[in-house]
């Protein structure tokens, strides 16, 4: 990493924490995001916003997530759902035109590239969806890593280390529900956001992740 993008980080986690930091206090930062559990806003205002406007399109940042208990719910009965404000979180992301991406594990036997993993993992997802409308794969493009060996597995760094070599300069930012996990990403550069923690937005707020593109310029 250069110098010029190394001060760029610095200043997006410096402006990141403070803007965190204050989410509870300021109902903007907080309206900025979809919400989700029980009686968190999750109407398409509230999750979108404004439009973006043309001069907001830009490649970074890239958010990448973990998939279960992070975007999706396996229940008791093994049918699959998004998490509340899932669905309207990737939709704001997809509005606001932000590239997503999944770091997940699966079993490596599901293929021997990315792509014939993720054609299994779709099938299997697909397979016990039980939600009104079917999960947005179509927006995480070819941007879904699963581990080739057992060796690759989160939390070993690998994942994240390749989704790194295939961004870029882009700022990165991995949202999971595991502290661990987050850790790790947090450990090798990537901005960390826990989900579905209390007193503040279920997911990183949008505002947030437009701020982290335009520092990343």
């Amino acid at each position: 990493m250069d110098r010029s993008t190394s001060k760029g980080l610095r200043r997006a986690s410096l402006a990141l924490g403070a803007a965190l930091a204050s989410t509870v206090l300021c109902a903007t930062v907080s309206a900025a995001a979809p919400v989700g559990t029980s009686g968190r806003a999750t109407s398409d205002r509230a999750a979108i916003g404004s439009a973006a406007s043309p001069s907001a399109q830009h490649a970074c940042p890239v958010i990448y997530f973990d998939l279960g208990e992070t975007l999706v719910h396996t229940a008791d009965d093994g049918s699959t759902s998004y998490l509340p404000g899932a669905a309207a979180y990737l939709r704001a992301l997809r509005e606001h035109h932000v590239k997503v991406g999944l770091i997940t594990n699966v079993p490596p036997s599901w293929g021997a590239t990315d792509s014939e993993r993720a054609a299994r993992l779709k099938r299997e997802v697909d397979a016990t969806w039980r939600g009104s409308a079917p999960f947005a794969w179509q927006d995480f493009g070819d941007r879904i890593l699963t581990p080739r060996t057992d060796a690759e597995r989160k939390p070993a760094p690998v994942l994240w280390q390749r989704a790194q070599a295939a961004s870029g300069r882009c700022v990165l930012v991995y949202q999971a529900e595991t502290t661990e996990e987050v850790q790790v990403a947090a450990s090798l550069g990537y901005v960390p956001y826990q989900v579905e923690q209390p007193h503040r937005p279920a997911f990183l707020p949008v505002s947030l992740v437009e701020l982290l593109g335009r520092l990343s310029r």
